[in-house]
């Protein structure tokens, strides 16, 4: 029943993401773009060239942080990680700010691009920092680097940006809250490829997981191959927050609420718990974007900010009910 209850929501939250913005759209004329497309018509123009891309990037970006956040909680055994933890949106952010400060980077296929390599480098030197090949045996560490790291680099980055000029600052401003306005389909192949891949890379360590949450101890009785999983799991948190953070912008509490949530309604099963996040994720970020577009009409505020406000008391109800230590 929950499986196709959030199915629902989600193709129901996608077709009025395909009619909401500055020019409503009814609903049939919407259907009507995608199964009959018309150049000739405006109306279709809008729907398929700019509002479909949206659509699209916010299921995929929203699906990739629920994922990239469940399979972090796993690995660390961390109920409050998230993507934003070993420093990856801290250094998607600073190479942004590079590539508008000094290689005049403009549009966000560029921004990806930087974003995504910066995402790369800074979680490669928090697994040297904090010993990755031994980490599983003490978590904490890997996770103490991040926050230092993203200290840090968030120094850098606000350096970079103070100091340069005034667009520069819009731009960065824009890409940093979280939006995905603007966002066409020269972005959206690369972060689904991304995700593929990484969705596969992590479901191959849901058992393995599932031994985990035993503890080191047990889960070697039981068979589990530390460093395989590892390097399973944090590959695929690269490439899913790195090409989420890199297209979108950091957007927060997605990869830390969704899984708390999927975890309520599915179990621990990770077979079942990683798609499920997946799923809420999607709606969780769609539901935000579609919002920002609806409460700020004609204009609107970014998915990021709209998905701290939705996600937010979701994360304190579920810490009150004491549902949040349940790994």
């Amino acid at each position: 029943m929950a499986w196709a209850l959030c199915l629902f929501l989600l193709l129901l939250l996608s077709l009025l993401s395909l009619s909401t913005g500055s020019r409503p759209i009814a609903p049939a004329d919407t259907w009507n773009a995608i199964t009959a497309f018309n150049p000739a018509e405006s109306t279709h123009l809008l729907v398929v060239e700019l509002r479909l891309p949206r659509t699209i990037l916010a299921i995929t970006v929203g699906a990739a942080l629920a994922l990239a956040g469940a399979l972090m909680q796993a690995l660390t055994r961390n109920p409050l990680a998230e993507p934003g933890i070993l420093g990856i949106n801290a250094g998607a952010a600073a190479a942004v700010a590079v590539g508008l400060a000094f290689f005049g980077a403009t549009s966000p296929a560029q921004y990806m691009w930087f974003g995504f390599a910066g995402a790369a480098a800074a979680s490669l030197v928090v697994y040297a920092l904090g010993r990755a090949h031994d980490a599983g045996n003490n978590p904490i560490r890997l996770v103490l680097a991040g926050a230092g790291l993203s200290v840090m680099l968030g120094s850098f980055t606000g350096i970079i940006i103070l100091a340069g000029d005034s667009r520069r600052l819009r731009n960065f401003v824009n890409w940093a809250s979280g939006s995905l306005q603007g966002r066409g389909y020269d972005v959206v192949p690369w972060v689904v490829g991304a995700c593929l891949v990484a969705l596969i890379m992590g479901l191959a360590t849901a058992r393995s997981l599932d031994s985990l949450s035993l503890g080191n101890d047990l889960g070697n009785a039981l068979g589990l191959k530390m460093r395989t999983t590892w390097l399973l799991g944090t590959g695929a948190i690269l490439l899913l927050a790195g090409a989420a953070t890199a297209a979108a912008g950091p957007i927060g509490f997605l990869g830390l609420a969704a899984p708390h949530m999927a975890r309520m309604l599915v179990g621990p099963n990770h077979s079942r718990l990683l798609p499920f996040s997946m799923i809420l994720g999607a709606i969780l970020l769609l539901l935000a974007d579609i919002l920002g577009r609806f409460i700020a009409a004609p204009g609107e505020l970014s998915a990021g900010v709209m998905s701290a406000v939705i996600g937010a008391p979701v994360f304190i109800a579920l810490a009150r009910r004491r549902k949040l230590v349940q790994l």
